[in-house]
């Protein structure tokens, strides 16, 4: 199962390349609260919980308590809260610069609460085939628990890698050797492919594409459509390569994803599509022919129904947005 699940996301990652940073390390004891506006459309706010218990809330009024290990990203880019749930005034909280990384404190006698606030940092493509098919606000825990806090079950392969990493990153940020900024940032952008990984483990992974990993009847067909999306491909055929009728091919992808194959298709082609018209001078008709489609009127109209604009717009406003 981990060797298909991460054929999955080494083809999603390898199209839509997420690097990321940290920004802030708190260390607090309660009461205390932090506020995150919205984030611009390259970036997903993260936070790791290193130690302590918090509670984090969307805009929506969403609250779910988080514990030691519990990492929380937000590919839905809304505004957010995290406090300690004692619903308290908070104490104020100081701030100072250390090597490119900000530390966070407050003058609580204790500081039992020590977190990694960060942003995994998204390429100039369209974004609708990753941020579209996870949840808005997306939490994974660290390790699974009892009531009174101790492990209930052993960790699986990924969750101790990904347990490793964490640890990693909190001695880089607490000890602050030389070079240490550079390497938190890589292995933050390391962090996103991990908690995907191990999000994908759960026995009841959100629909989407955490759900469709988990799917190994499916995964000849989507490797298919990775490996070759400018290929003519149809339901049946996709079916076959699953050795599933077409009816049965398609319930279970719905069953898993939420919507069709040729949905999916299509959102993979549109998505390599963006990608060369930001970092390749080749014509849209071009571009869109290498994705499959015959005829530029209709790439055009499927890009822009995709994306929201023109494949010119696009790449007029990709290359506006590296220059910044």
């Amino acid at each position: 199962m981990l060797k298909r699940l991460m054929e999955v996301l080494n083809k999603l990652l390898t199209l839509i390349p997420v690097t990321g940073r940290v920004d802030v390390r708190c260390h607090f004891g309660p009461p205390w609260r932090i506020e995150q506006a919205a984030a611009n459309q390259w970036e997903v706010p993260y936070h790791v919980l290193l130690s302590g218990e918090a509670v984090v809330e969307n805009d929506e009024g969403r609250a779910l308590r988080m514990g030691p290990g519990d990492i929380v990203l937000f590919p839905a880019r809304e505004g957010h809260r995290l406090h300690d749930g004692s619903g308290k005034r908070a104490r104020r909280i100081h701030e100072r610069q250390a090597d490119g990384l900000t530390l966070a404190d407050n003058d609580a006698k204790v500081h039992d609460a020590e977190l990694l606030c960060g942003r995994f940092l998204l390429p100039v493509v369209p974004q609708r085939l990753l941020l579209d098919h996870l949840p808005g606000m997306l939490l994974v825990r660290g390790m699974q628990r009892d009531a009174d806090g101790t492990p209930a079950a052993p960790a699986s392969f990924a969750g101790t890698r990904l347990a490793r990493l964490i640890e990693l990153m909190r001695e880089e940020a607490r000890e602050q050797p030389p070079g240490s900024e550079a390497v938190i940032n890589q292995l933050s952008g390391a962090l996103f492919a991990m908690t995907l990984r191990f999000a994908s483990e759960s026995p009841e992974p959100p629909r989407g594409l955490l759900a469709l990993a988990q799917q190994p009847r499916l995964q000849p067909a989507l490797a298919a459509m990775f490996d070759e999306p400018g290929h003519d491909w149809t339901l049946p055929v996709l079916a076959a390569r699953c050795n599933m009728s077409r009816a049965t091919f398609v319930r279970h992808f719905d069953e898993a994803f939420g919507r069709s194959p040729s949905e999916l298709l299509t959102e993979i082609r549109m998505t390599l599509a963006g990608r060369k018209l930001a970092q390749t001078p080749t014509s849209v008709a071009a571009i869109g022919e290498s994705v499959g489609y015959r005829s530029d009127a209709a790439f055009q109209r499927v890009f822009k129904r995709t994306v929201g604009m023109t494949p010119a717009q696009w790449r007029a406003r990709a290359r506006s947005t590296a220059r910044t």
